[in-house]
């Protein structure tokens, strides 16, 4: 590309981030349900292991990504980054339509999970091809100089994917009645996924190949074997392994932590009104998206490396002091009870088995607007309580409902994630296309992403969830806060090696 010509990017920029939106989407639909989707693809005995088989599960769609990385990036090196990205399009998507159509458990028993995990796999493939090419490809069409700003407009789209997604669930919450939702209308969302990805084809199918890939096959300097090249190479596979350890890896737990982890921290930790999490979740996605755009544009400026090291350094000291100021603005210990308001039902009703639960509900008020509701429901056989390891069977649901002070104080602190986010995210795209030469750039730069997002980052939500329950069943008094550890260890690491191996490049390099 030129040095000063724009010419046509904002069509580049509106077709390849239209897609990636769309992808992320269909992603992050599955991880903003989790709760829901618990109980119904998988048994219902055991209310945390189903949730915790649904992260692993959330999670698997993550681990696949490399592999998916490793396959469409040859490809995209082969036969171009265009028609690449049109099949992972087609492949996510219908991917993502076909879960909102599996019966429930109750209905297919273990195909249903099955069914579930499968489609999550071939959801993470596509994703593990998707973004290596839309960053390459805008990348490809940027003026020099200017590769982190226009590059950071692909950085936002995960993060609008996962803005649409609480907006759709919270919209058919909205319209349908709580028992609609359970019933059925939590599969809405994965349907609406078909008709925005049709309109994502349609705009792709018109788009033209990539100046400098489409030069460089001209010349007949395109790669006959990208993975050879890419990692049998001891030279180019040192900046592989360099980008994962020295940047995404770290990148990939500050974005998870930052915005899916502390969505489910709200949601199960603290008991936080799902539909109140969703919307001030989204209030702070919005008001931190255009600091992509302000850290893509800076790095053009004094280049990459230590904004996205300064995000890291960021939340490795302030995670802790951010996730207990959380748990404690809410924590209705904190709060004075109007012990009057008080009220306890107690009530038998027939469960789905069609024998009988005894169901306790409590509800509370506070003095500063906070509600509080607990359900308990004590599993019943023969008029009897169940028994299970010695322990009556007893699930537990709680629900807090904030008032506007705290909901506002929430909104402040996930922002501040948010910030860290789009500090290690916004300039990461240029940075790995930078680092590697065009005929392997679409492998080279897919797989240490993809490791450093979907190994690292995607497995972030079900062990930190994993280190809070097993800490909260110890009674360790700050439980909440374990899971923070392995977010915090990890981008340690990737600060440790980013700061010591990798050199502020030259942004105004050629690609």
């Amino acid at each position: 590309m030129s040095t000063k010509s724009t010419k046509g990017i904002w069509k580049v920029i509106s077709a390849s981030s239209m897609g990636t939106m769309i992808e992320w989407y269909d992603f992050y639909i599955f991880g903003s349900l989790a709760v829901v989707i618990s109980t119904k693809f998988f048994p219902s005995d055991n209310p945390t292991a189903a949730f915790l088989s649904t992260l692993a599960t959330f999670a698997a769609g993550f681990v696949v990504r490399p592999f998916g990385a490793l396959f469409f990036g040859r490809l995209g090196d082969l036969i171009g980054r265009k028609y690449t990205f049109m099949v992972t399009l087609l492949l996510m998507g219908g991917a993502t339509f076909l879960i909102g159509c599996i019966p429930s458990y109750e209905t297919i028993g273990f195909m249903a999970p099955l069914s579930v995990l499968i489609l999550r796999l071939l959801q993470g493939l596509a994703l593990g091809g998707e973004y290596g090419g839309a960053a390459t490809y805008v990348a490809e069409h940027a003026p020099v100089g200017q590769r982190g700003y226009w590059t950071s407009w692909i950085q936002t789209t995960a993060t609008v994917g996962l803005f649409i997604s609480l907006m759709v669930i919270l919209a058919t919450r909205n319209i349908l009645t709580p028992e609609q939702f359970d019933e059925w209308g939590w599969r809405v969302p994965f349907w609406v996924s078909i008709i925005m990805v049709g309109v994502s084809y349609l705009i792709r199918k018109n788009m033209d190949e990539s100046p400098v890939f489409a030069k460089a096959k001209s010349e007949g300097k395109t790669s006959t074997n990208p993975l050879k090249e890419s990692f049998g190479n001891r030279y180019n596979l040192k900046f592989v392994l360099l980008a994962l350890f020295g940047a995404t890896m770290g990148q990939g737990v500050v974005w998870y932590t930052g915005q899916f982890y502390a969505m489910s921290f709200m949601k199960t930790v603290m008991s936080i009104d799902s539909s109140q999490v969703d919307t001030l979740l989204g209030i702070s996605l919005i008001l931190g998206t255009p600091f992509f755009i302000f850290f893509g544009w800076l790095s053009d400026k004094v280049g990459r490396k230590y904004i996205m090291m300064g995000g890291m350094l960021l939340a490795i000291l302030l995670y802790r002091p951010i996730y207990k100021q959380m748990y404690e603005t809410t924590s209705v210990k904190n709060k004075t009870e109007m012990v009057e308001k008080t009220t306890v039902l107690a009530e038998l009703k027939e469960n789905k088995k069609q024998t009988m639960d005894s169901i306790y509900t409590t509800n509370k008020e506070y003095v500063d607007g906070t509600t509080f509701q607990e359900i308990k429901t004590v599993h019943l056989e023969n008029g009897a309580v169940i028994i299970v390891d010695g322990k009556p069977k007893v699930d537990t649901k709680t629900t807090i409902k904030i008032n506007s002070s705290d909901n506002w104080a929430l909104i402040f602190l996930v922002f501040v994630q948010v910030i860290f986010v789009t500090m290690v995210y916004g300039p990461i795209a240029a940075f790995l296309v930078e680092m590697f030469p065009v005929k392997i750039r679409y492998t080279s730069m897919s797989l240490p992403y993809h490791v450093g997002n979907g190994i690292f980052g995607g497995l972030l939500p079900a062990i930190s969830t994993y280190f809070v329950t097993n800490a909260k069943d110890l009674g360790h008094p700050e439980f909440y806060l374990e899971g923070l550890w392995y977010p915090i260890v990890i981008a340690a690491v990737s600060f440790v090696v980013g700061m010591v191996y990798i050199k502020n490049k030259d942004k105004n390099a050629h690609v």
